[in-house]
């Protein structure tokens, strides 16, 4: 029996995207650089199903129907370009290889030309929803060559998750690197939207002194609302979950997160697009910030700062009151992250030339990976509605929810600042909010310091754009500016 298609890696996501396509009816061939590996594999986690094993690459390819279909499900970076040196001598012209671990885009672009030099096809393609995802329905966003689409289509809209309608969570994003960068992008929200639920998860435990079981009906309740997602859910479990001694788990972790690298990858693209993704990117340095627990440590016992009890903890009303204001900020911030990063893929697909279909992702993204949740129904809404759309808060059901949250967002971020509990994420948010509806802002000063101490230059208000100009401000320094430039 010839093979449906083959992966390369056999760690845990590649063994559970096996393991799903098995599923589906369609015949994998497993291999993996270490050899036992495969054995291990069959007798184990794969036994009794169709799944073909293969101890070199010529015997992998061997056992594949044409055109071969071949994954990569390895660690990013120099792992796949060897990989694909290793394949190259064994393929034929038509066949198709494809990177589902998580690679930087410009790395994508590079190896579709590459491949496609030697008259192969190539894909790029992100994979979301983690071991559970990849077991039973992730979302897939593939990009790279388009005419290698129609032959991993199948397979892929098979195993994704599936909206209510039966809709699946994969479609074509579009060429070079286009796959990678949108589940770049899914990956940079993904860091925002865990921030915001630590905020609000800070706030309560050390501003209202909720215990875990109090916050774990918070979160139950939140997930039965607006707030319904993936990320709310597990929150609401992990609050729930108690050692053998009955306390709560979540209270002995150590408090230093990790990160691998693609929120970074988020953040310095937005800096070379000229985007301000600056919740995401606050989400991003949160964890850095984390990671230097010694040196936190220390300060604590010397930086002094207010005390963060808040009085409404004492007065349930009031208490009550202010969870909900914490729902709020979280619900208001969580739009303003997507809308930053909508903006993201809208400048880079400007960039790059890509035709992004931005309610198509929102619905890749409804089901099966980490975002997923009940608010992206909305934004396919959005895009549906107009789409043209410029920003995701000027349509018209964000921008009600913006107005109805507003109150409570505020107060949420005046009173964590007053008491001196850290809320980067919700307090960014906002002023980004604040700044985007501002028709003035006082980057007037800015350009005129800019032009005092590098004769950099100015627009005016009173004359046409493009036209600059140039202030001897002191009388000293002359009337040649120098070269002009934007940010």
């Amino acid at each position: 029996m010839q093979g449906d298609i083959a992966v390369i890696g056999l760690a845990v996501m590649g063994q559970n995207l096996i393991l799903n396509m098995n599923d589906h009816g369609f015949t994998v061939v497993a291999y993996n650089r270490t050899t036992a590996k495969v054995d291990e594999f069959l007798a184990k986690e794969a036994k009794g199903t169709k799944v073909v094993g293969a101890h070199s690459i010529e015997e992998m390819v061997a056992k594949l129907k044409r055109p071969r279909r071949v994954m990569l499900m390895v660690k990013a970076g120099q792992p796949v370009d060897e990989f694909i040196e290793l394949l190259l001598p064994h393929l034929e012209p038509g066949d198709i290889i494809i990177d589902g671990g998580n690679s930087l885009f410009e790395d994508t672009n590079r190896r579709v030309k590459f491949v496609e030099s030697k008259g192969l096809l190539y894909i790029g393609t992100g994979v979301s929803g983690g071991e559970e995802g990849a077991r039973h329905g992730p979302s897939i966003m593939p990009g790279g060559s388009a005419a290698a689409w129609p032959h991993v289509k199948p397979i892929f809209q098979a195993i994704a998750a599936k909206v209510a309608d039966g809709t699946p969570c994969c479609d074509w994003v579009g060429e070079q690197g286009a796959g990678h960068y949108v589940k770049m992008v899914h990956n940079g929200i993904e860091y925002g939207d865990m921030q915001l639920i630590c905020e609000a998860y800070n706030i309560m435990k050390l501003g209202l002194g909720m215990s875990a079981d109090e916050m774990h009906a918070v979160f139950k309740t939140w997930n039965e609302g607006d707030l319904e997602s993936y990320l709310i859910e597990i929150t609401r479990d992990i609050l729930g979950y108690r050692e053998a001694d009955g306390s709560a788990l979540v209270e002995k972790i150590l408090d230093t997160a990790g990160q691998k690298g693609t929120g970074k990858w988020t953040v310095q693209n937005s800096a070379d697009l000229g985007i301000p993704i600056t919740l995401i990117a606050e989400a991003v340095y949160a964890r850095c910030v984390s990671a230097l627990k010694d040196e936190r440590v220390k300060a604590a016992r010397k930086l002094k700062g207010p005390r963060p009890a808040l009085p409404q903890a004492k007065k349930p009303e009031a208490k009550a009151q202010f969870v909900n204001d914490i729902r709020d900020a979280l619900f208001a911030s969580k739009i303003v992250s997507y809308a930053q990063g909508y903006m993201l893929m809208r400048a880079a697909a400007k960039e790059a030339g890509w035709q992004l279909n931005y309610g198509g992702i929102a619905l890749m993204w409804r089901g099966g990976c980490i975002i997923r949740s009940r608010f992206l129904g909305k934004i396919k809404e959005a895009f549906d509605t107009n789409a043209k759309l410029s920003n995701l808060l000027l349509d018209d059901y964000f921008r009600a929810e913006i107005k109805r949250c507003q109150k409570g967002w505020r107060n949420v971020v005046a009173t964590a600042m007053k008491r001196g509990i850290p809320v980067p994420a919700f307090s960014t948010a906002l002023a980004f909010y604040d700044q985007y509806r501002s028709a003035v802002l006082p980057a007037n000063l800015l350009q005129a310091q800019r032009d005092y101490f590098g004769a950099h230059t100015y627009e005016r208000v009173d004359k046409p754009r493009g036209e600059f100009f140039h202030t001897n401000w002191t009388g000293r320094g002359g009337t040649t500016a120098s070269s002009t430039y934007n940010a």
